[in-house]
């Protein structure tokens, strides 16, 4: 009987995902915000290769995406029930392509089949790196014949050697005529571990142009011993005893099937409704999410947009080696690019579903990622609310429910480090967004292997036998275009302020007020966090709830973490848009991202911190809300050889959105009582 429930449950379970896996592919007609498919990339390819760009040689796909609809135009075309074709917004496609050192916009309208704009683009940087071109650049060492003489004479095996590419950032030069568009290729070496990062070369620099694919300059600056491989492979298979204990088995056993349902790229789940997208750049994108009041009966707007706009990574060595190390995750190397396909029951759990995702390649061919999003419900033993009453004579009453969430969770290897990105619903009418960093250290090599031997600045933390870990920074930027209600909002800064109580009718001397400041341009809406007390809103100065308080959501921000980078510092200087961690600015289509379209090489000149310079009105507006999560990294031993995960994370929770608790009227899921499945029993 045990054997027959088991297999009826694995029966179920299966066919759940299958349904779900159908519908997401089943959608005869796109929505006009769902990323672009395979074909559509084709097409993009075939339109630009027909054109004058195909007769060019070194042509390549930098970047190929999905060009919004005009926000207007997308709102319009919801709220007609019907979704009447002829309004239907058209799918464009925007594209940078380089040929001939030149980088080129294109707007592509894949409708009519046809280019309906098409630049050159002459300002600073450079667009997203491919993985072909990063792959050619780190081939090149191995026929460089002074490099392989630098192995040769460390007495190295080059068959063990690795090769990857670094952004070079900028440093102050100002003629564009000399500039190039230079990588620097480090290598790092294996014998006995796959943890490259953990033997480094360190001293040998390859610098490479990836518009000639010709190695420019190279150095061999110092020797350092190689670190040992011994104790820095992560791999399960390569562990020996003791091992440790055994967390105890767990399933998830949902026989009903997941509670939510895919269509396309849309969710519904619960009370809520939302997109799910996929950009080379940014990765996952939350879109045209909405929640149903049950009391109003209706859907109600809360977010229009939300996804990683940046992520900067500058490191603390100012050293020869190192100083340039100050990275632009999403710019420059391309979260979604990055993005690696999940692993069922590891990555996410047994009741996930996935959603694929496609780029262009560098020949403008769609490339897939399987699995590259997985949407699933969560239940961790948390309590959304309850309360047990002891004041009532002969009585105790209890009224507890469980928090059910749901999870959109995608994952990004940006070289050595795993992000693990979480847009998590909750039932209250909440969105919580998690950050997980996991994966490898970098790492440098030294000759010390005991701190008592340190007498100067090195940087970092000594971590292993000839291993520093490098102090260093993630600035994760979110773009959060928040329609609360509808597109025209404020931003308001609720300040908790101290207050002396004067009178002599209270025995109290002091006590704090709520005194609001609504932002009336973008430079009221910049915010240091941690400064003082306050609450920080979005709300709709056009609606109000019965008891006469705007509605809104409130920013619950995690551990406010700033830069610590001097202003002047030119890694800063493009890095400008962490100076504070709020900010706020009018809606802007073209205002994507915070650190610049191209932000390769870039010389912060086209950021956020420059766009919120015209200092626009933003109250009563359709208003985006910036907010920057971060860490500040001191390694510890701890995290070698591989890292255990470290979370930050803020909420987007309503405040006075709803007449009064959204979940009172939530039901207690009912237990399912299942067998033990055991190969016992079986």
């Amino acid at each position: 009987m045990t054997y027959t429930l088991c297999f009826i449950f694995k029966t179920l379970c299966f066919c759940s995902s299958l349904l779900l896996s159908l519908s997401l592919t089943s959608s005869s007609h796109l929505h006009p915000l769902d990323p672009l498919t395979p074909s559509e990339i084709s097409q993009v390819r075939s339109i630009i290769k027909e054109s004058k760009h195909g007769s060019t040689q070194n042509l390549t796909f930098q970047y190929v995406g999905l060009d919004d609809p005009e926000k207007y135009t997308l709102l319009k075309w919801l709220s007609n029930p019907a979704n009447n074709s002829k309004s239907r917004p058209s799918r464009r496609a925007f594209v940078v392509t380089r040929s001939n050192k030149q980088t080129h916009e294109i707007m592509v309208d894949l409708s009519t089949n046809s280019i309906i704009s098409d630049q050159v683009y002459k300002g600073n940087g450079y667009p997203l790196m491919t993985f072909e071109e990063q792959g050619t650049a780190n081939e090149l060492p191995f026929t460089y014949t002074p490099f392989k003489e630098s192995i040769s004479k460390r007495g190295l095996n080059l068959s063990e050697v690795v090769c990857e590419t670094y952004s070079v950032g900028w440093f102050g030069e100002m003629n564009m005529k000399k500039q190039r568009r230079l990588v620097k290729v480090l290598c790092n070496y294996l014998d006995g571990t796959v943890n490259l990062y953990a033997r480094p070369l360190e001293g040998i620099t390859v610098v490479v142009d990836l518009d000639t694919m010709n190695i420019t300059d190279y150095e061999d600056r110092i020797t350092v011993p190689v670190p040992k491989a011994e104790g820095t492979d992560y791999r399960s298979s390569q562990q020996k005893p003791p091992f440790g204990p055994n967390a105890g088995r767990t399933t998830i056993v949902q026989p009903d099937g997941p509670g939510f349902n895919i269509t396309g790229h849309t969710v519904r789940w619960a009370d809520w409704k939302f997109h799910v997208g996929f950009d080379v750049r940014v990765g996952s994108i939350i879109s045209i999410a909405s929640i149903y009041d049950l009391d109003k009966q209706e859907f109600r707007d809360v977010m229009y947009r939300g996804y990683i706009s940046e992520l900067f990574v500058p490191y603390m060595d100012p050293t020869e080696e190192w100083y340039y190390k100050t990275f632009f995750d999403a710019g420059e190397f391309g979260l979604g690019l990055c993005a690696v396909p999940l692993e069922p029951k590891t990555d996410c759990p047994a009741n996930a579903v996935f959603m694929d995702g496609y780029y262009a390649g560098q020949d403008g061919k769609p490339i897939k990622i399987s699995n590259v999003i997985c949407v699933f419900e969560r239940y961790a033993g948390d309590i959304m609310w309850r309360h047990t009453e002891t004041a009532i004579p002969g009585e105790t009453i209890r009224e507890v429910r469980p928090e059910i969430n749901l999870v959109v969770r995608m994952v990004s290897t940006v070289g050595n480090y795993d992000y693990i990105i979480d847009w998590e619903f909750k039932q209250s009418g909440s969105i919580k967004i998690g950050v997980g960093l996991t994966g490898l250290l970098e790492m440098k090599a030294v000759k010390y292997s005991h701190t008592d031997q340190i007498k100067e600045d090195v940087y970092g933390t000594l971590i292993a036998d000839n291993t520093i870990a490098v102090y260093h920074d993630h600035f994760l930027t979110f773009h959060l275009d928040l329609d609360i209600d509808e597109e025209d909002n404020s931003f308001v800064k609720s300040k908790l302020q101290p207050t002396k109580v004067m009178e002599e009718s209270s025995p109290r001397k002091s006590y704090w007020k709520v005194v609001r400041e609504v932002a009336k341009h973008e430079s009221d809406a910049q915010i240091k966090l941690g400064l003082e007390p306050a609450e920080l809103l979005v709300v709709n100065p056009n609606k109000m709830t019965k008891m006469g308080n705007h509605i809104g959501y409130r920013l619950i921000p995690g551990f406010p973490v700033a830069s610590l980078l001097s202003d002047d510092d030119y890694p800063q200087i493009r890095g400008a848009f962490t100076n504070y961690q709020v900010w706020v600015t009018p809606y802007n289509k073209s205002e994507k991202w915070a650190g610049g379209p191209y932000a390769d090489q870039s010389h912060g000149d086209d950021t956020l911190a420059i766009w919120s310079h015209r200092n626009r009105e933003i109250e009563n507006k359709d208003i985006v809300l910036w907010y920057t999560l971060g860490f500040h990294h001191v390694p510890c031993q701890e995290d070698f050889p591989v890292m255990p995960t470290l979370n930050q994370g803020f909420e987007l929770r309503p405040s006075n959105f709803f007449e009064n608790n959204p979940v009172l009227k939530t039901r207690s899921p009912k237990n399912v009582e299942w067998p033990t499945c055991t190969n016992k029993t079986s």
